[in-house]
């Protein structure tokens, strides 16, 4: 499934649904990014995805990023909530999401990198390299949050 993502254009199509989402920020101990090219759009992006049902919000974040990345992590606190309503993703289904997008600070407890097939590419990425990459930027905005490391969380 392909998607494009419309942010703050005013010729986005209309939102049909809303999901619930989460996503990682991981850093290693050099400081550098955990980020993973998405097979679905080709743009870099913090791992993460869809809440499932019966799971918590900290169990999807961990799930995604072990399918997405093929690390373990553990959730150690919330960067901030995103509900963005020009902020939409048409699907190649019909399906034009907005997205109600947790973003959790998270550690590495262990694993070993791999793609998936949501991910063409997963690698850690140092923050002056960040400008060379193709990021959304919604994707951008949840970085910069973290990287401020504010004791609250922000809220869109």
């Amino acid at each position: 499934m392909t998607r494009v993502d419309y942010y703050n254009d005013p010729n986005a199509p209309k939102a049909n649904s809303i999901a619930v989402a989460v996503s990682a920020f991981i850093q290693d101990d050099e400081g550098r990014i955990l980020m993973i090219r998405r097979t679905d759009n080709d743009l870099y992006s913090i791992p993460g995805g869809q809440l499932e049902l019966g799971e918590t919000l900290a169990e999807a974040a961990v799930r995604e990023v072990r399918e997405e990345t093929g690390i373990e992590c553990e959730v150690t606190g919330v960067i901030g909530l995103y509900s963005n309503p020009n902020h939409v993703i048409a699907y190649d289904d019909g399906e034009i999401r907005q997205e109600f997008s947790i973003c959790f600070r998270a550690v590495i407890k262990g694993g070993i990198l791999r793609t998936s097939i949501e991910s063409k590419e997963v690698k850690y990425i140092a923050v002056d390299d960040l400008t060379k990459i193709d990021v959304h930027p919604s994707i951008r905005l949840r970085i910069g949050h973290a990287l401020n490391e504010k004791p609250e969380a922000y809220f869109t």
